[in-house]
């Protein structure tokens, strides 16, 4: 993991404080989820102290969205709900402004990449909301919206730059505290710092010896780079499965907030999210987006670092199946769950079969196998066999080398683990 990116201290001048994210929690009584916490005895025995998950995951529409969504339409004056609202999104935001809207008798319209996953979409159609599919990226489906906003008169509302929206996401805040009132360490999974600036205000309010952690994508982290430069500083690229905290840019309002209260950023790499989001579906039996995954990326990839008890905010579990079958795979690989092996044989009747046999015997599990005569670089008599293994892990790969080599076939591994 690279070396976190420590927040120089800022004077005390932020948009939004602890009375506003109150004033929020109390219009959002009864509409929101007060999610569980949960513990989690891997982490805790990796980190040697208590760790704890905000499921955020298990909120209305699958993620902390809907705090900030509704807290911002329920504070709209009249002539502008009139007006309707209108969005740009591909999954969280969308839905959260979709079911904000409904539940608030507003017409929304968002506007939605052309290739945004069908299930988003369909939830937020379900939940009331006009879909416009324009573009190929998030960035064209704003312009769209933006420019629908000034033709309808339509409200534009922002995914994370806007104090209200600041306010409704920090609610997420106030409960942790409740529910863990002796928390030392707060990771949050950070885009564009909504949700990151609201928890970091309550924290630092009532808790100001509590180290507030933002975890950005290594491919999509906009917030060291801004920070060293002191203002908001836009990326040249991105690249990360962990969309729901793909952003170019922090906003103007969320870095005041986020400059001011939190302590220190670190990045995490696709390995590390895909082994997180594994690590969420087998331990903890929990269902979490890539985006969501961050902080326990964190977590697991410097366990001994963090200071407990330390609370992961898992943000949100809206995954397209298709996007979660590639992420578990890749995840299964990089923690060397997958093994693929070459191993040579001898050319005779029964070979093959009795090398098969072997393998189960050490408890593998074949996905794929291809056995090949014809290559220029396997001597007469002999047969390369290709095989795609499923096993239990590094020593398990260590355990399976080992005993084909000592039966007297020659073996090259491959992929994650290298011998």
């Amino acid at each position: 993991m690279p070396e976190p990116t420590p927040v120089d201290p800022a004077p005390a001048d932020f948009p939004v404080g602890l009375d506003d994210i109150r004033s929020a929690a109390a219009l959002l009584d009864g509409v929101v989820r007060k999610t569980p916490v949960q513990h989690s005895r891997a982490l805790t025995d990796l980190t040697g102290g208590p760790v704890w998950f905000k499921c955020e995951n298990l909120q209305r529409t699958g993620s902390f969205k809907i705090r900030g969504a509704y807290t911002r339409l329920s504070r709209l004056p009249p002539e502008q709900r009139r007006n309707g609202v209108v969005a740009a999104s591909a999954g969280n935001h969308a839905q959260g402004v979709a079911l904000a809207a409904r539940l608030l008798g507003i017409e929304a319209t968002v506007f939605m990449p052309e290739r945004a996953a069908i299930p988003k979409v369909n939830a937020t159609r379900g939940y009331g909301a006009a879909v416009e599919l324009v573009g190929e990226t998030i960035e064209q489906s704003l312009t769209a919206a933006r420019e629908f906003a000034e033709r309808t008169g339509a409200v534009l509302i922002h995914p994370f730059d806007h104090a209200d929206v600041i306010a409704g996401q920090g609610t997420v805040g106030l409960e942790i505290l409740e529910q863990v009132p002796d928390v030392r360490t707060v990771l949050v999974a950070t885009g564009g710092g909504g949700l990151l600036g609201g928890v970091a205000a309550v924290v630092k309010a009532e808790r100001p010896d509590v180290r507030v952690v933002g975890v950005q994508a290594a491919g999509a982290a906009a917030w060291p780079t801004s920070l060293a430069k002191g203002a908001p500083t836009p990326l040249d690229s991105m690249r990360t499965i962990a969309d729901g905290i793909a952003v170019g840019m922090p906003g103007e309002v969320t870095y005041r907030q986020v400059a001011a209260l939190v302590d220190e950023f670190v990045t995490v790499g696709e390995d590390a999210l895909s082994r997180a989001l594994l690590h969420c579906l087998e331990r903890a039996k929990l269902l979490v987006e890539p985006a969501g995954a961050a902080p326990i990326a964190a977590l697991l990839g410097e366990p001994q670092r963090w200071e407990t008890p330390a609370v992961a905010v898992l943000s949100g579990g809206n995954v397209d199946p298709l996007v979660l079958l590639h992420v578990i795979q890749h995840g299964m690989a990089s923690a060397a769950r997958y093994l693929s092996l070459r191993v040579r044989v001898g050319d005779r009747p029964g070979a093959l079969a009795e090398l098969l046999e072997q393998i189960a015997r050490l408890g593998a599990n074949v996905i794929d196998v291809e056995h090949s005569r014809i290559s220029g670089a396997v001597p007469m008599g002999d047969v390369d066999v290709a095989l795609s293994l499923e096993t239990r892990g590094p020593e398990h790969c260590r355990d399976l080398v080992e005993a084909l080599r000592d039966a007297g076939h020659r073996v090259a591994a491959t992929g994650a683990f290298e011998d």
